[in-house]
């Protein structure tokens, strides 16, 4: 048995083969539908949430697991004969994940370590990926400066079809002032630091695409990439496509999970990517 479990979130958004094959260990989050708690990814599919989000009124509202699913998971580890557990989550910027994980550690001393990945999606998966990779032959201190090291060399790149979901979740400051027919813009949004940081608009669709292709190959060689999506298959697969760049390693495609989705809305498309040292 090895000495670490790895220990996610939802957010990261690692496909399910992925997380089996690496023996990560994911919590999911909640998405709270007319009232309604359903279990992120697993009691509604990402094609049925988006496909529906347009005609949901009230918009969906999202909830990071309770503290006590984390002690549960950590307690089950250690029974099952693990001797620390590295937890790893989504900027704490952005949601109450990462101290609820927090919280939940305090019960266990120093055998449970927490680590704020600064980022969303596959920036925060990649993270998770490459701890799990390490974490037999590795002692969780190494992991721990392994992560730090690898966190100034992620990038996470997006393009949403609308900023009227942003807007309404009320998480992003410089959204909250974009009104009318900005609304209709598409807007671009890096995260850095842990926030959602504006890299400004297209008119249209196109011009958009074509933009983000320009940002991701002047990101320079990659490591490893992830072309992320809400519910946008086909213009993620021909964004790929276009791209045409040699990685060690396959994309990963990926519709990104619904509550991450509801603060972003349908149509959108970006890259989560780490760049080479």
């Amino acid at each position: 048995m090895p000495g670490t479990a790895i220990v996610t979130d939802s957010t990261a958004d690692i496909p399910d083969e992925l997380l089996s094959k690496h023996q990560i260990y994911s919590v999911p989050n909640y998405v709270i539908i007319q009232g309604k708690s359903l279990k992120d990814g697993i009691e509604i599919s990402r094609k049925e949430f988006y496909e529906s989000l347009p005609a949901m009124d009230p918009l969906p509202t999202t909830a990071a697991a309770a503290a006590g699913e984390y002690q549960q998971l950590y307690e089950t580890l250690f029974q099952r004969g693990f001797q620390q557990i590295l937890s790893i989550h989504c900027s704490s910027l952005l949601s109450g994940i990462y101290n609820a994980a927090r919280i939940a550690a305090q019960a266990f001393g120093d055998r449970v370590h927490v680590v704020d990945s600064r980022f969303v999606s596959l920036g925060l998966g990649f993270q998770v990926l490459a701890a799990a990779e390490n974490a037999l032959s590795q002692p969780i201190e190494h992991l721990v400066g392994m992560l730090a090291e690898l966190r100034k060399r992620v990038r996470v790149i997006a393009m949403l079809d609308t900023l009227e979901y942003v807007r309404r979740g009320g998480r992003v400051s410089w959204a909250r002032a974009r009104l009318g027919d900005l609304l209709r813009i598409k807007a671009f949004v890096e995260v850095k630091d842990g926030k959602v940081l504006s890299l400004g608009e297209a008119r249209t669709r196109r011009k958009g695409i074509a933009r983000l292709l320009e940002l991701v190959r002047q990101l320079g060689p990659l490591e490893r990439l992830a072309v992320l999506h809400t519910n946008a298959e086909q213009d993620a697969r021909r964004f790929l496509q276009e791209l045409n760049i040699k990685l060690p390693s396959e994309p990963l495609l990926v519709n990104v999970t619904t509550v991450i989705g509801a603060h972003v809305g349908p149509n959108g498309l970006g890259i989560a990517a780490v760049l080479y040292p």
